[in-house]
């Protein structure tokens, strides 16, 4: 019977908690000095984490505004197509059957 918690662990998480244990010894010297070590510990663990998110979220946000772009555009070309589609099949002649059309362009742009 394993007497370590950790080799309870799956590998993935075991690289993950070395990979936050490794990160956060770079704060030792701040913790260090703290009352409570193993408290200091946690929160410098914590804060390794937040450090990680922020880089994160600007790393998305880089992206995340040309992506937004991209998938404007294939909207756009998804609707033309859609329409042609339709309207060669439904050939309009009147307002209530532009109007089924309409619904019906409307309703295929859901998928």
């Amino acid at each position: 019977m394993p007497e370590d918690w950790k080799d309870y662990l799956r590998e993935e998480e075991r690289e993950a908690l070395e990979w936050l244990l490794h990160e956060t010894r770079k704060l030792m010297c701040a913790y260090k000095e703290a009352r409570d070590v193993k408290n200091a510990e946690l929160w410098s663990a914590l804060i390794v984490l937040v450090k990680k998110i922020r880089e994160l979220e600007k790393a998305i946000g880089k992206v995340e505004k040309p992506l937004k772009a991209i998938v404007e555009v294939g909207e756009a070309e998804k609707r033309k197509a859609i329409e042609k589609l339709v309207r060669e099949i439904m050939k309009p002649t009147d307002k209530e059957s532009e109007e089924a059309t309409q619904k019906l362009i409307e309703s295929l742009m859901e998928f």
